[in-house]
């Protein structure tokens, strides 16, 4: 098998190098779970709940190597520190609602008949992860699957693919059986191969359409059920009432924060005419403050791109937008690109519209474009002018007006004066080509486990 190489982009050295199972191998390694699961079922919840969260503790002892190999592999700036602070919200969230949640729900109990909803595990749950949040986006549907009874299967993302293997020796350290919880290193024809051979209850993967699209097809006629977050093209929404300082400060954090590599980032701003030129002027400031470098100095605030390519992608829209008649505010020469490579300059694009790749394609770098609104409809029909709907931000001082606008827009989630935000309450979910299903909150733990209705009659 040939290797699968992590090339770094803070200097494009191979950061790390390993060699994919084979199919034979990666069969073996289903088959395994698959004969864990019904003992890890079987222990009481209590105890699966507690060797989960003594599994992200361990975790949490590793932090200062850790966020050096994040740094290393996709470039965030170390100041950020690692992803703990989310990880164990969520495992402590999750922890705290599953005997509710997976509690059965009796809908008669006499001594005639007892009647009730329970929920079982769907068996082996299968993990492609994605390399920009590859903790916090594990432990959503990691977390959940093996405190509802399931084992795990993970395929990280080439990019991180130190992770699970960071994953699986805190959790085994905790005392969580290796068969319950494996990391795999797998190509994409193998990956295709077991899903297609129906050898998961389910797959939750994130990534980019393309890749969720393949996904579907390789499920295709076995039932297996998928759950897709592929990404968006998040609208901000800056009304007249708005709170103009504190709606800068958090889209343009949303835009710019982890080099604009967040699935819920912010990538287009629509700003009401009394307040746009007031906005801008504030966003360029906002931005120009920034520093480009090294992820390990610790004064950088913005670092390389996870990948060249992912660069040369942002780049071209940038070029194209420009080409058609949008206008750059950022200095290029306020930031030390290299040429070609991952460090990628910020960038705030005015004067453009949605005849535009980068106001209506999936950036996932540091560029947003801000447009002017005369009214809330006219917010509206551009925010849903998109083949994305992960989330919306709305800018106003009042609840019923969000949630008017909330309700016309096509989206998983709506915020009001927040932005780039997971609340483990709240699902997590998406529309359109952002995919299908939810994590988090108490429908997360629907997603790994499957109804089963018990109809008991004496006789």
């Amino acid at each position: 098998m040939k290797p699968i190489q992590l090339i770094s982009p803070v200097d494009g050295s191979v950061y790390a190098e390993r060699t994919p199972l084979t199919q034979e191998a990666a069969v073996a390694a289903v088959a395994r779970a698959k004969a864990a699961q019904k003992g890890w079922a079987a222990r009481p919840l209590a105890e699966r709940i507690a060797l989960v969260k003594a599994g992200v503790a361990k975790l949490n002892e590793q932090t200062d190597e850790i966020v050096k190999e994040i740094a290393w592999q996709m470039g965030r700036p170390t100041r950020y520190g690692g992803e703990f602070g989310g990880v164990n919200a969520r495992t402590d969230y999750m922890s705290q609602i599953a005997e509710a949640t997976l509690a059965p729900h009796v809908i008669e109990d006499s001594d005639k008949f007892r009647r009730y909803l329970a929920r079982e595990p769907v068996g082996v749950v299968f993990i492609v992860a994605p390399w920009n949040y590859p903790y916090l986006t594990t432990i959503n549907t990691l977390a959940p699957a093996l405190i509802a009874g399931n084992t795990v299967v993970l395929k990280h993302a080439s990019q991180t693919m130190l992770v699970g293997e960071r994953l699986a020796e805190a959790f085994y350290a905790a005392g969580i059986p290796a068969d319950v919880f494996q990391n795999v290193v797998l190509d994409h024809a193998t990956t295709e191969h077991l899903i297609a051979t129906r050898s998961f209850g389910f797959v939750n993967f994130t990534g980019s359409v393309g890749g969720g699209q393949a996904m579907e097809r390789a499920a295709a006629g076995t039932f297996t059920p998928l759950g897709l977050e592929l990404g968006g093209k998040d609208p901000g929404y800056v009304r007249a009432d708005a709170n103009l300082d504190a709606a800068v400060d958090t889209l343009m954090d949303g835009a710019m924060y982890n080099a604009g590599q967040c699935c819920c980032g912010i990538e287009r701003i629509y700003v009401h005419e009394s307040l746009y030129d007031a906005f801008v002027e504030k966003a360029v400031k906002w931005v120009s403050g920034l520093k480009l470098g090294n992820p390990f100095d610790a004064t950088t605030t913005i670092g390389p791109m996870a990948n060249k390519r992912f660069a040369a992608l942002v780049r071209s829209q940038i070029a194209e937008a420009i080409a058609a008649g949008a206008k750059p505010l950022i200095d290029p020469k306020l930031f030390p690109e290299d040429d070609g490579g991952a460090y990628l300059a910020p960038q705030i694009l005015v004067h453009v519209d949605h005849s535009m790749r980068v106001m209506m394609e999936e950036s996932f770098g540091p560029v947003v474009g801000i447009m002017k609104v005369k009214d809330d409809a006219e917010a509206i029909r551009l925010m849903n002018d998109s083949p994305y709907g992960l989330t919306a931000s709305i800018w106003t001082q009042d609840y019923e007006t969000a949630q008017d606008i909330g309700r016309q827009i096509e989206t998983g989630t709506v915020f009001m004066n927040r932005a780039d935000y997971l609340d483990p309450a709240l699902c997590w979910t998406g529309c359109k080509d952002t995919g299908r299903g939810g994590s988090l909150s108490y429908l997360g733990f629907h997603s790994v486990t499957r109804p089963k209705s018990y109809h008991l009659k004496k006789v």
